[in-house]
């Protein structure tokens, strides 16, 4: 399955997950469901996935958590927060950067419309 195909899932996903669940919850109850959701779906999940990186020759096991990695291929950091940040954006685009990983997602479950709350973000992904 290629990131789009993917991509297209977990995007469909989250929006009849909002629709069910609605804005305002804990960012980690947004991330269980949603895992298991993506699972039932037949996709590989993983959860609070710890990415080493190398800073001046020094490996450094546990940089960073991501939220949910899908197939091994897709980051996907949750927010539930009135309002993505630039910051925000740049955190994803740092993970996708750091891991090799081609496409990543911040999705934010604060927003009124689920669909508001997506920001897709790509390092080198033929489109």
């Amino acid at each position: 399955m290629t990131e789009n195909e993917i991509g297209t899932i977990v995007i469909e996903t989250a929006i009849v997950m909002h629709r069910e669940l609605g804005p305002g919850l804990l960012e980690t109850v947004y991330e269980v469901v949603l895992a298991r959701e993506l699972q039932d779906r037949g996709l590989r999940v993983e959860r609070q996935v710890p990415v080493p990186i190398r800073y001046k020759n020094i490996r450094f096991d546990e940089a960073f958590r991501a939220d949910i990695v899908v197939a091994g291929k897709v980051i996907l950091e949750l927010k539930s927060v009135e309002r993505v940040t630039a910051a925000h954006k740049k955190q994803v685009q740092t993970y996708l950067r750091l891991t090799g990983c081609k496409l990543g997602y911040l999705l934010n479950f604060g927003e009124a419309l689920m669909k508001a709350g997506i920001t897709r973000c790509v390092n080198g992904l033929d489109e």
